[in-house]
């Protein structure tokens, strides 16, 4: 008898042991600021890998990810993308896309973003994962952290976590090419529903605890190269350029103000308005004080600039070139950057004065 007790007292030991452990694990995770990552192909570390899609709206095939992960990832880039240096910076372990099969964990965070995403839900529709549905899914997880870690232990994660969002390119180019979807709207009425989109997404994610974001503007046109091969294309009579421009500027200065309308609206609300226009504009101006050769030609793509989107040759145009070192070029394809030109970015802006990040720089936001 006195053995069967005892060992009915070994087994609820090893169990209520096993438990403790458990829970001190998940505990001790909490202690690190998580990352979440929503936003398109400038921040997708292979969501797209997952969805039934055109291959030219996906990177899981080379030269992609040629010169860090040796095999294309899915980044559309020759190794990593911005999120992939903040993950580092925050001495985070590397954080899958939310579709990879194998991510059952998010106590560090996760990417939700999808090449060719946009603030509005009809761009590239069918194509991508919108934005509405990134923040569904991120819906989805922090249901899954409250039946792991409880209550306390998910309102805590989620405060703590930093929300970083870079979207808004693919709508602005859906809305000056051919398509007659948004024909309709001025200029100023499409940008008011970009940013309108924008900010619900932010709020959505406040009432599930969010209080720290990086957002980030949109970088010029006038420096990405498949921009600039249309334009050398049609010899400056298309007014595509002028439009673009035009557009981005508004963007960018609504979503400051956006930005500081919200201060005063959410208790608690932090962020980091990440200028990547003024960067980009930076590293164009001086290349070789930040390490390029060639801030204007693609490493890979064909044409003049190598800014036909014909990289790894998936879709209509097959040919493509490719350069020898894609760390002599800011742009790895027609309108991603390199791994060396993302590290760029993200150690400025990481680190940034008020000209880069406003009014905290992303470190300080981390930190916070």
């Amino acid at each position: 008898m006195a053995s069967s007790t005892n060992l009915r007292l070994c087994v609820l030991f090893i169990f209520f042991a096993v438990g403790c452990v458990c829970m001190q694990d998940e505990q001790l995770h909490i202690h690190h600021v998580p990352l979440f990552t929503f936003g398109d192909s400038l921040a997708d570390t292979g969501n797209n890998n997952y969805i039934n899609t055109r291959r030219i709206a996906q990177a899981n095939y080379p030269p992609y990810g040629q010169t860090f992960f040796k095999y294309p990832s899915g980044r559309w880039s020759d190794g990593r993308v911005l999120p992939d240096f903040f993950a580092e910076y925050a001495d985070l372990p590397w954080l899958l896309p939310y579709l990879h099969p194998g991510n059952k964990r998010y106590v560090y965070g996760t990417n939700f973003a999808s090449g060719g995403a946009g603030a509005l839900c009809e761009t590239n529709q069918g194509l991508v994962i919108s934005l509405k549905t990134q923040v569904r899914n991120f819906k989805k997880v922090e249901r899954i952290l409250r039946k792991q870690l409880g209550k306390t232990g998910v309102n805590t994660i989620l405060s703590k976590g930093v929300y970083l969002i870079w979207i808004g390119t693919n709508d602005y180019a859906v809305y000056t090419s051919d398509s007659k979807l948004f024909s309709s709207y001025s200029l100023e009425k499409y940008v008011d529903m970009v940013i309108g989109n924008l900010t619900s997404v932010i709020k959505e994610i406040y009432k599930k605890g969010g209080r720290k974001f990086v957002v980030m503007n949109l970088w010029s046109p006038n420096h990405i190269p498949l921009v600039q091969e249309e334009a050398v294309a049609s010899q400056g009579r298309d007014a595509r350029l002028g439009q673009l421009n035009h557009l981005v500027d508004l963007h960018n200065g609504q979503l400051y103000k956006e930005l500081q309308r919200l201060t005063t609206k959410l208790k608690g609300f932090k962020y980091s308005h990440a200028d990547s226009y003024k960067v980009v504009e930076e590293i164009a101006s001086n290349p070789a004080k930040y390490g390029f050769k060639d801030v204007k030609v693609a490493c890979c793509g064909s044409g003049k600039l190598r800014g036909i989107q014909s990289c790894g040759g998936q879709d209509t145009v097959k040919e493509y070139q490719l350069c020898e070192n894609p760390k002599e070029h800011l742009f790895f394809d027609s309108n991603h950057g390199s791994d060396k030109g993302y590290q760029t970015l993200a150690e400025m802006i990481w680190n940034g004065d008020l000209n880069t990040s406003r009014p905290i720089n992303v470190k300080s936001l981390f930190h916070s």
